[in-house]
C-alpha cells in the first residue's frame, strides 16, 4: 500500500488546459473517488497517475517515490478499465495470470494468487472459460482479479461500471467496496456517477473544468456543498435553487413567498436588506406538515416512485422538487404548502455561486 501525492499537477494540449495545477493528498489505504461531468479532467488525472499520459507540469509521488518520468510498469500500480481489456483468446486463468508470467513468477505462486483472487471475487468456476463466454459483470470481475494478483501499491479504476446495466452496476459496486474492505489497498476511482461516488468513497474529489471544486467525505459534500455546482451535481434529485432577496429579516421570493433569515444564516445576513441570494434546498428537506416556515405554491407534476413521491412546483420563477412520503399524492393544479427546517436551507452568492458560511 502507498499514499499518492499530486502537487501542482497540470495537463495541457496546446493552449487548452485540461488539468489546472491541482494539489491532492491521497492517504495510504484510502478509497478516493474523482467525480465530475464529462471533460472535467478526472480520467486525464487518473491516466497521469498511471503513467499513460505525460504530465505538463507538477509532481506525482507514489509512496516515497517521484514517478513523473517512470513508465507504467515501474509505478507499482494496477488499472481496471471501462472496457475490461481482456485477451479474448486466453482463458480467465490465463488473463489473470498474464502479468505474473511476464514478471517471471513460478507456476505454483501464480496459481495460488489466481485462486485467492478468484475466490475473493466468486469467479473460481469461470477460470477455464474465455471472455466471450462471460457476462459483462463477470468480465469486469476478471479484470479486477487480474489487477488483484499483481498485489500493487495502488489500484486505479477508470469508470469500470459504465458498460454494465443498472442491476449489474449495483452488484459489482458492492464487490468493489468489499474488495477494498478486504485488502485495504489505496484505490483511486474515476466516475461521472455521483451515486457510485457517494456509496464507495472515503473521500470525494469533485472536479470542474480541470479544477478541484470541493474535497470531502460523502457526508460533507452532500450536507455542506461548497458551491451551486456541487449542490446540483451531488444528490438525486439534485438540490433545488431559487433566487431571493433579503428584506427586514426575511428572504423574499419574486412570487411573494418568504422565509425567515433567523436561524438560517445568522445575524450578519439579517441586516443586509436588498442583498440577493441563491437559496438551495434538498428535495428531502421539505415536509408536508403545516409550519410557520414554508413555501406556498401550486403542484405542477407528481411522480409516484413507490418508495416516495416527487412533487414538482414553482417558487420565485424556479421549478422545485420535493421528495415526500409515498402515501401523499397531490394532484396537478392543487395548492400546496411545504414546511422547511431553516437549518437545512443553504445560501449561495449569486455572483460567485459559492456557499455563504
Amino acid at each position: 500500500m502507498a499514499s499518492v501525492s499530486l502537487r501542482k499537477l497540470e495537463k495541457s494540449y496546446g493552449a487548452f488546459r485540461v488539468v489546472k495545477a491541482i494539489d491532492l493528498e491521497i492517504v495510504d489505504g484510502e478509497f478516493l473517488v474523482l467525480v465530475g461531468p464529462s471533460g472535467c479532467g478526472k480520467s486525464t488525472t487518473l491516466r497521469m497517475i498511471a503513467g499513460l499520459e505525460r504530465i505538463s507540469g507538477g509532481e506525482i509521488r507514489i509512496g516515497d517515490r517521484i514517478v513523473n518520468d517512470l513508465p507504467p510498469r515501474e509505478r507499482d500500480i494496477a488499472m481496471v478499465f471501462q472496457d475490461y481489456a481482456l485477451y479474448p483468446h486466453k482463458t480467465v486463468r490465463e488473463n489473470m495470470g498474464f502479468s505474473l508470467k511476464v514478471r517471471g513468477a513460478s507456476a505454483a505462486d501464480a496459481d495460488a494468487k489466481i485462486r485467492d483472487a478468484a475466490e475473493m471475487l466468486g469467479i473460481t468456476h469461470l477460470l477455464d472459460r474465455r471472455p466471450g463466454q462471460l457476462s459483462g459483470g463477470q468480465r469486469q470481475r476478471v479484470a479486477m482479479g487480474r489487477a488483484i494478483v499483481r498485489r500493487p501499491q495502488v489500484f486505479l479504476f477508470d469508470e469500470p461500471l459504465s458498460n454494465l446495466d443498472a442491476k449489474l452496476r449495483g452488484q459489482v459496486r458492492t464487490e468493489i467496496k468489499r474488495l477494498h474492505q478486504t485488502i485495504g489497498t489505496t484505490i483511486v476511482y474515476v466516475t461521472h456517477d455521483q451515486v457510485e461516488a457517494m456509496t464507495l468513497a472515503d473521500r470525494i474529489v469533485i472536479l470542474r473544468g480541470g479544477d478541484i471544486e470541493q474535497i470531502g467525505t460523502p457526508e460533507q459534500v452532500y450536507n455542506n456543498p461548497a458551491s451551486v455546482f456541487v449542490g446540483g451535481f451531488v444528490g438525486a434529485p439534485s438540490m433545488n435553487f431559487a433566487k431571493a432577496k433579503a428584506a427586514q429579516g426575511y428572504l423574499d421570493f419574486a412570487d411573494g413567498n418568504r422565509l425567515p433569515l433567523a436561524g438560517l444564516a445568522g445575524t450578519k445576513l439579517s441586516a443586509t436588506d436588498g442583498r440577493e441570494f441563491i437559496v438551495g434546498i434538498r428535495p428531502e428537506h421539505f415536509t408536508p406538515l403545516m409550519s410557520d416556515v414554508g413555501l406556498n405554491s401550486q403542484v405542477q407534476v407528481v411522480e409516484p416512485l413507490g418508495s416516495d413521491t416527487l412533487v414538482h412546483f414553482a417558487v420565485g420563477g424556479a421549478t422545485l422538487t420535493a421528495r415526500l412520503p409515498p402515501e401523499l399524492r397531490p394532484q396537478a393544479g392543487e395548492a400546496i404548502k411545504l414546511g422547511l427546517d431553516p437549518a437545512k436551507i443553504h445560501l449561495f452568492d449569486p455572483e460567485t455561486e459559492r456557499a455563504l458560511q
